[in-house]
């Protein structure tokens, strides 16, 4: 089962990713190739971070297999896919969540100290998306505005507190996730930003 939930983020991520390619006009090889940079990138930096070597989402085919055949169907589909914005941020939303609670869970697994764990669970949920926008000449998203790093911060916090007090893991995991996602999708239902800089005089 959490594979299958596994592999449902990683098709979310690549679908985004693949979206994002369609509208910098990149051709099909552009679009697998950041369909695949936003699905695995978090992962493979965690592993990375972690000693984990090569990352494990490159030793499993359908951890690659996902995001080429995703990346084909919005090629292919994607005016009818972006007509589904609204369901695609909140499939990413629940992406994000869990990939944020597994992250941090793989962390406290091999020993990392808790800040260490909150960061590759930050990672593991926001990295695919910063790599995509650094490929398309953009600042990452998560720097510059929406409610979207500090929900991973918030669902990674959770876990490694969970983990701290010897609360058992899946119910902790299950309660993070829930809050990471439904703080995502209230941010986007109510437009919330994180606090600019006020313009200069």
């Amino acid at each position: 089962m959490l594979l299958v939930l596994d592999l449902l983020g990683v098709a979310v991520f690549a679908a985004s990713g693949a979206l994002a390619a369609v509208h910098a006009r990149l051709d099909v090889f552009g679009v697998m190739v950041l369909a695949a940079v936003t699905a695995l990138g978090g992962g493979v930096l965690r592993d990375v971070l972690l000693g984990v070597t090569p990352p494990s989402t490159l030793r499993q085919w359908p951890y690659l297999a996902v995001p080429v055949v995703v990346a084909l169907l919005v090629f292919r589909w994607h005016p009818a896919v972006a007509r589904l914005r609204c369901g695609v941020q909140l499939a990413d939303a629940l992406g994000l969540a869990l990939f944020v609670t597994t992250g941090t869970t793989v962390a406290i697994g091999v020993g990392a100290p808790a800040v260490t764990a909150v960061l590759v669970g930050v990672i593991t949920g926001v990295g695919g998306g910063v790599l995509r926008d650094v490929l398309r000449g953009d600042v990452p998203t998560v720097l510059r505005r929406e409610i979207y790093a500090l929900a991973a911060v918030i669902g990674a916090v959770v876990v490694v507190a969970g983990d701290r007090l010897g609360l058992p893991p899946t119910p902790v995991a299950v309660g993070a996730a829930v809050l990471v996602a439904a703080l995502r999708v209230v941010a986007l239902w109510r437009r919330w930003n994180a606090p600019l800089p006020r313009p200069a005089a």
